[in-house]
């Protein structure tokens, strides 16, 4: 473990007593005299599986401070996550675990079944990766919150209510004393992850665990939730554990970084020497795999031919009705653009910005309801379906999840053959064999990969094989929506360069909707910014990502965090005077 970093917190209980908050302070202090919050040692994890025994984790020694942040990063497979639920004890009956993970003085792999159930939520908290999951739509989320508190003893209706409002105010909620009472539904993707995040918070632990808390969020929404996280280091002493794969999370956040690869701690340091001068050769192509926002130096423009034009809207709106007497809510409202042949197009926003309303109208999977939408020569409002179904064997769609768009009782050559058998190119699924491992072994799968079932392959390999079953009938028109969002960055890599590669080779149109403005620069030639369903500017990339004319573009390109923590500082500090100047404004 590297002893150079220069960051430092305080013990927990100094930001729980009431002595007012901790500053993260202690920087000069020896790391050796600051308390560890949790420490681990020779860790091993292994599963019982049918094939034998899979070790997946080997050796492992970290530990983290009170009022740190280490981030432990590494691809799908590297075992962080299973390092870090062995904090917690989540780990299944067919895991064996050794070495010691010591909390609160007690060692998590030996402590009886109900001692452990004191640990949690007490000492150590969990802020799991998709909110709408780890929330029960049933209950509000006042209950969810006041379940912690009942599970570690009793607590009076009053008192429950009060310290639930609060801790709604503390990470950020708007009227907390209202919203107390709402369902998980009622709140927004951010605002769902703030919940979870109180959950986890109302018991004051001195650890919390954070698997993936940004993954599906919006970048701007994002930038939020690490300003609260950043927050709760700073204020009160807490320290956290920190898993993903995005390395610009890594640089706005964490005090050190823990790379691991097959199992294996390859290098530890401080955030600033990890970035400046990684050791290990696969921290090296970890970092390098990370889309970067840089100068395309091109301005291309869509060819201007109707003929060349497979996509143009004109003054779209799509508006979905209201119910029980509630008035409609339109999506998308009067926008403009085209996409020509052989083009990209990148569209981006926030959740609920009208991107995917727009990928769906295209592919006839929403209502056009004003302005006018000509998709491969057909005017898709007012279309009837009889009229368009031929159309629709030349558009592909990439979904963004591959494990839910794939029928799980199918393997891989099946689902990749359902095209092919639904519009008649191939008899059965037997006869499309052929086409099928061409498929495969243009997205750079091996054609014996068909004969597995989805959930056989790693999330890249899915969505390699969702991306063959969308050229599977050599499309003029490929629609991806957030292809890539939840793939690790050196898998994401690997998918963009693949992507990139075969829109050369076939020469299709395409839509790439993403809130990954790094992403959809490598890809798009041009790019549209969609805001509360208006398009606020579209242009080459250099010019809006470089030269952005509209505030909210101006937002989401500092929003948007970079694997440099020196650079990111200075993004949030842009940020922050965006906001700062945008509150002057409404005032």
């Amino acid at each position: 473990m590297s002893d150079t970093t220069d960051t430092a917190g305080l013990p927990a209980e100094a930001g729980r007593g009431g002595a007012g908050p901790v500053r993260h302070a202690g920087h000069g202090l020896p790391r050796d005299q600051r308390d560890v919050a949790v420490g681990i040692t020779d860790l091993e994890v292994t599963f019982a599986t049918d094939g034998g025994e899979v070790a997946a984790v080997q050796g492992v020694t970290l530990d983290v401070r009170a009022g740190e942040v280490l981030a432990i990063v590494g691809e799908s497979g590297s075992g962080k996550t299973v390092t870090a639920k062995t904090i917690l004890g989540l780990l299944p009956e067919t895991a064996t675990a050794s070495g010691a993970v010591l909390l609160s003085g007690q060692n998590v792999l030996e402590v009886s079944p109900a001692a452990l159930r004191g640990l949690r939520g007490r000492d150590v908290a969990m802020v799991f990766q998709e909110p709408s999951t780890a929330l029960n739509p049933v209950y509000t989320v006042g209950w969810q919150i006041l379940e912690g508190l009942r599970a570690h003893g009793k607590v009076g209706r009053a008192e429950g209510r009060r310290r639930a409002v609060d801790i709604l105010r503390r990470v950020g909620i708007p009227e907390p004393e209202k919203r107390v009472d709402y369902y998980p539904h009622q709140f927004s993707g951010g605002q769902k992850q703030r919940v979870v995040i109180a959950m986890a918070l109302v018991l004051n632990p001195s650890v919390i665990v954070a698997d993936e808390p940004t993954t599906a969020l919006d970048v701007t929404v994002q930038a939020e939730i690490l300003d609260l996280l950043r927050d709760l280091r700073d204020e009160f002493g807490t320290a956290i554990v920190l898993i993903t794969h995005n390395m610009g999370v890594v640089a706005d956040l964490a005090d050190r970084v823990a790379v691991m690869y097959l199992g294996k701690v390859v290098e530890q340091a401080s955030s600033g020497e990890l970035f400046a001068a990684p050791k290990d050769d696969y921290t090296r192509r970890l970092l390098g795999s990370v889309p970067r926002l840089e100068p395309r130096g091109d301005q291309v423009q869509a060819a201007e031919a109707d003929r060349d034009v497979v996509v143009r809207a004109t003054g779209l709106e799509i508006e979905y009705p209201g119910r029980l007497g509630r008035p409609g809510f339109r999506a998308v409202k009067g926008v403009d653009f085209s996409i020509a042949r052989g083009e990209v197009l990148g569209l981006v926003g926030e959740s609920g910005s009208g991107k995917t309303t727009i990928g769906r109208a295209i592919a006839g999977l929403t209502t056009v309801t004003g302005g006018s939408l000509d998709v491969l020569g057909i005017e898709m409002n007012g279309v009837h379906e009889r009229d368009f179904k031929p159309k629709r064997a030349e558009i592909g769609f990439v979904f963004q999840d591959p494990a839910s768009s794939f029928n799980p009782l199918l393997t891989i050559a099946e689902c990749v053959a359902e095209p092919l058998i639904v519009h008649g190119r191939a008899g059965d699924a037997r006869a499309a064999r052929k086409r099928v491992d061409e498929l495969l072994e243009a997205v750079q799968l091996p054609k014996a990969f068909g004969d597995r079932y989805p959930h056989e392959l790693s999330g890249g390999q899915r969505q390699r094989a969702s991306l063959a079953r969308s050229l599977a009938l050599e499309p003029a028109l490929l629609i991806a929506d957030e292809p890539t969002s939840a793939l690790d960055v050196s898998v994401q890599a690997r998918v963009l360069e693949l992507f990139r590669e075969l829109q050369t080779d076939l020469g299709f149109a395409a839509l790439f909707i993403s809130h990954d403005l790094a992403v959809v620069n490598m890809l798009a030639d041009r790019i549209g910014v969609l805001y509360h369903g208006d398009l606020i500017e579209s242009g080459p990339n250099d010019q809006v990502l470089g030269a952005p004319r509209h505030a909210y573009t101006q937002r989401l390109l500092a929003s948007l965090p970079v694997p440099d923590p020196v650079e990111q500082a200075a993004r949030r500090e842009k940020l922050a005077e965006l906001d700062r100047a945008a509150a002057e404004g409404a005032a």
